[in-house]
């Protein structure tokens, strides 16, 4: 099992497309497109009073305004905890006393590498929000037991929330018990 060739089609700003001639475990050779991506931290920051915070952005590539978790990419030698830290900041203009991870989600295994870490925060305080230029978003807190039945039912759509929102509410029932 490996690569035996790679031939980059594409580097942009922020993925590489690669054509990558592979041995799969079965022995057969073939050639994959492969979208490479650094990777990103999802937060699932609870209040005091059980609400979470969702984003609303638009984004482009999905259609439209979604509802996000706070999230981001991973910058080059940074560690998922200090993205995590950092969106939050950026996105919702919180800190969390109380950090707790979530494990990992792969959002498109078939064609990209990008994996998401989850995380669950908790003992939040406000700062100043610091919103990028090219960033729509408005910032949202909802129930959370509500957000869990919006993804569920699928009016929340992306797949890092949703699964997001389901695992710390599992969390918050392990610790509850």
């Amino acid at each position: 099992m490996g690569i035996e060739n790679t031939r980059t089609v594409f580097r942009g700003r922020v993925i590489t497309v690669n054509v990558e001639t592979v041995r799969l475990p079965n022995g057969h050779v073939t050639d994959l497109e492969v979208i490479h991506h650094p990777g990103g931290a999802a937060i699932a920051a609870i209040d005091g009073q059980r609400r979470v915070c969702l984003i609303r952005q638009y984004r482009h590539a999905a259609g439209g305004w979604i509802w996000e978790l706070p999230a981001g990419k991973l910058e080059p030698d940074e560690p998922p905890m200090q993205t995590a830290k950092r969106e939050l900041v950026e996105e919702a203009g919180k800190t969390a006393r109380s950090w707790s991870y979530l494990g990992a989600y792969v959002s498109s295994p078939g064609v990209f590498t990008e994996t998401v870490h989850l995380y669950l925060a908790q003992g939040l305080d406000s700062v100043n929000m610091a919103h990028e230029a090219g960033e729509l978003i408005e910032v949202h807190w909802l129930d959370l037991e509500q957000a869990c039945a919006q993804a569920l039912s699928g009016e929340i759509n992306d797949g890092k929330t949703a699964l997001g929102l389901l695992r710390a509410r599992a969390a918050l029932q392990r610790d509850v018990t």
